[in-house]
């Protein structure tokens, strides 16, 4: 009887291995072989096979990448938040890399994106059809990148997630603590993914794509509950001390006002651990004490 040849594992590099990429290359290590890419390797999770490199200098990928990718995921952050850094961290370092990848073809390359390119401010629901036209600069330019990978030579797919909430991003539920949140009432609507859910949904993606299975080119990653500001700011105040507002607390949000549909994102079998604020804020002050 022939043995049968054992299928070679997938491999996956997470260009951009920071606080969301590395959690997102965590969680990819049981499918594949996974190499994380950053400027400092050795700071790359356990599991996962550093590469140093600097997406800013083309010079210091020559070399570098395996042979062989089946998926890329680009998740960078801009290393200075003005118009340039934005640029450089979703335009010019895609591009940077692009060309620096091995003329094999990809499974699948994926963009992590933001809902801040979305420019209503009417309450409206926003999913993956309605109008992206950002007035600030930092949106135009993240759409500016969206439109460098799904215009590759690669099957693309961009991933636009609300804000990233969770035990490492703990700003805003400080801020509401220490009295420096009193949001007008009504205040605008806010959109907000768990963190845990944040690298769980490209995880998620990426093994579908991996397995063969037809995915969209764009999904709205954010929870099952958009939710005016002021009502999550008065929930925190009911289940944890908090200061009075000081003078010059924060009034309102920074995004416009208006509701993000998660359902193509749902529709693909995706299930959230936190579907609301509520299970990830209340997990996060019982961990206070």
């Amino acid at each position: 009887m022939a043995m049968q040849k054992q299928k070679p594992r997938s491999q996956i590099l997470v260009a951009g291995c920071g606080k969301l990429g590395g959690a997102i290359a965590s969680r990819l290590t049981r499918a594949a072989t996974v190499y994380g890419l950053r400027r400092n390797p050795d700071q790359v999770p356990e599991g996962v096979h550093g590469i140093g490199a600097d997406l800013s200098c083309p010079e210091t990928l020559k070399g570098q990448l395996p042979e062989k990718l089946d998926v890329v995921i680009y998740c960078l952050t801009p290393s200075s938040y003005d118009e340039q850094g934005y640029h450089a961290a979703y335009v010019t370092g895609l591009k940077n890399l692009l060309e620096a990848l091995p003329e094999s073809s990809l499974t699948r390359l994926f963009f992590v994106s933001s809902s801040s390119v979305y420019a209503q401010d009417d309450d409206s629901w926003v999913n993956e059809d309605s109008a992206a036209q950002p007035t600030r600069f930092s949106g135009r330019q993240i759409l500016q990148g969206e439109a460098t990978a799904l215009n590759s030579s690669y099957p693309a797919t961009v991933v636009r997630y609300s804000g990233i909430y969770g035990p490492s991003r703990r700003r805003f539920l400080e801020e509401v603590i220490a009295g420096r949140m009193n949001p007008v009432t009504p205040a605008p609507f806010s959109n907000r993914i768990h963190e845990v859910d944040a690298a769980n949904a490209m995880a998620w993606l990426a093994e579908k794509a991996l397995d063969g299975e037809v995915i969209d080119n764009l999904y709205l990653a954010s929870d099952c509950e958009p939710v005016r500001l002021d009502e999550v700011v008065e929930w925190v105040r009911e289940q944890v001390p908090c200061a009075e507002p000081v003078p010059d607390a924060r009034k309102g949000g920074r995004a416009g006002s208006k509701r993000c549909s998660n359902r193509r994102l749902l529709d693909s079998g995706f299930q959230f651990r936190y579907p609301d604020f509520r299970t990830g804020y209340r997990e996060m002050i019982d961990s206070l004490s």
